[in-house]
């Protein structure tokens, strides 16, 4: 046989065998196309149950009236926390557990507050001062309702100076915070002496009052006992209840203020004004007027 008829044999047999590389080329392609496409959906619909599944949990670990962390957030971070200052104690350093810090906080007058603007409108004041209060804190702080207008902070590495100025400024916080106002007249004087709430909050402090949540939590549901047998409006720590120092001379907290559970006069002559003891209702004001 010729050369060229040879070439043209060879060519008629590839032919078939060039045309079913084509074909499967194509269905190679076409197959690895349709598999990024699922898979692309398949991430889609992961990162959708994601979301999903970090909003159930946002929303299982949120009191769904104030927006801060519920009960059993602050049940479970308060261990977290503990745990952790606890664990330096055995690490090599040796210098015993980390500082910890829980904050009982309580808001008195609010029953004015439901008189006047009834339930609803009383449930978005709470969540209003309750967000104030969480601007006050560190990001690595924690506030969440408690119960009722019962509210607990958790303070990683914070000891009892922290703690003392911590809570200084959450009772100045909800004396001097001006509540919203759903008013279409003019405006009522403000009072002298804040909005008609008042705060009372117990200090307790790891290790001086336990190693345990339920030990610290009692500790700081005395300390807020004796907040409240003071009047409010104060803060209270387990160690006030303690004798005055040799020679019956003030504490350095009285020295500064006049009245124990006060560090600073950051209301001017009266740092701790006594709590408004009618209940009247509390003034309220315009969003514009939030303090900053």
């Amino acid at each position: 046989m010729s050369t060229p008829l040879l070439v043209q044999a060879l060519a008629a047999l590839c032919v078939p065998s060039l045309a079913g590389t084509t074909v499967l080329g194509l269905r190679l392609r076409r197959r690895t196309a349709e598999a990024s496409a699922r898979e692309a959906r398949l991430n889609e619909r992961t990162a959708e149950l994601g979301a999903r599944c970090a909003e159930l949990e946002r929303t299982a670990s949120c009191d769904p009236l104030t927006g801060v962390w519920n009960y059993r957030h602050l049940q479970l971070t308060l261990d977290r926390e503990i745990e952790r200052a606890r664990r330096a104690e055995h690490s090599e350093q040796g210098e015993g557990p980390r500082p910890l810090a829980v904050l009982l906080l309580e808001i008195a007058g609010f029953d004015a507050v439901v008189a006047e603007h009834g339930r609803a409108r009383a449930g978005a004041v709470l969540r209003d001062l309750a967000q104030r209060l969480a601007m006050e804190i560190r990001r690595a702080d924690t506030l969440g309702r408690y119960s009722g207008e019962e509210f607990l902070v958790v303070l990683p590495d914070t000891g009892a100076e922290g703690a003392a100025q911590v809570a200084e400024r959450l009772v100045w916080s909800v004396r001097r915070h001006l509540l919203l106002d759903w008013s279409s007249g003019p405006r009522e004087p403000r009072p002298a002496h804040g909005n008609g709430l008042t705060a009372a909050v117990g200090v307790a402090v790891l290790p001086e009052d336990g190693t345990h949540a339920a030990v610290l939590l009692r500790a700081a549901d005395r300390a807020l006992a004796a907040a409240r047998a003071a009047g409010g409006d104060c803060w209270r720590s387990t160690t006030d209840r303690a004798a005055p120092a040799a020679g019956g001379g003030p504490t350095p907290e009285r020295d500064r203020s006049g009245k124990a559970g006060s560090l600073s006069a950051c209301a001017g002559r009266e740092p701790l004004a006594p709590p408004v003891a009618s209940h009247s209702p509390a003034t309220v004001a315009g969003p514009r007027d939030l303090l900053p």
